[in-house]
């Protein structure tokens, strides 16, 4: 697994929301820095607690300038009672067959309860409106990942 680094350019991507609707990185960009953020799988206890947070946080991040963007290997129906179950007010992108996570180098192997498997790794990056990383988050906990991000947020 090869995760990208800050500096380097992010992959534009589109990809299906929650609604079914296309929806590209490059689009988004035009208006607001992104944070795309990594999840395993929706309606899990530690997605669950790191979107909530993200989503009682959101107001801060629209003050920064950023939109929260959230990718799984969700089918978009999932997605969608993910949303409507917790009232997520940002976008859930689904990527099913894991090439998006693939071009971000968070696709690879993990172990779970002696188990290894192929997964997706919990990793976020914002990224700048031309395209390019600014920061990858990759250490944190779930319930702490806003902060995180809103940390770093407010230092630079």
């Amino acid at each position: 697994m090869q995760t990208l680094t800050a500096g380097q350019q992010a992959p534009d991507f589109t990809l299906p929301d929650q609604t079914n609707q296309p929806v590209s990185l490059s689009s988004l960009l035009k208006d607001n820095r992104v944070l795309v953020y990594f999840y395993p799988k929706a309606m899990t206890p530690g997605c669950t607690v790191q979107a909530c947070q993200l989503r009682d946080s959101q107001q801060n991040f629209i003050k920064q300038g950023v939109t929260v963007l959230g990718i799984s290997t969700d089918a978009p129906q999932r997605l969608a009672k993910f949303t409507e179950r917790d009232q997520l007010n940002f976008t859930l992108l689904s990527d099913e067959d894991h090439q998006v996570a693939d071009q971000f180098g968070v696709w690879g192997s993990k172990k779970f309860m002696g188990k290894v498997y192929d997964g997706l790794h919990r990793v976020s990056f914002l990224i700048n409106r031309d395209g390019s990383i600014a920061h990858v988050f990759d250490k944190f906990k779930t319930k702490d990942h806003h902060q995180v991000v809103l940390d770093y947020l407010d230092n630079q």
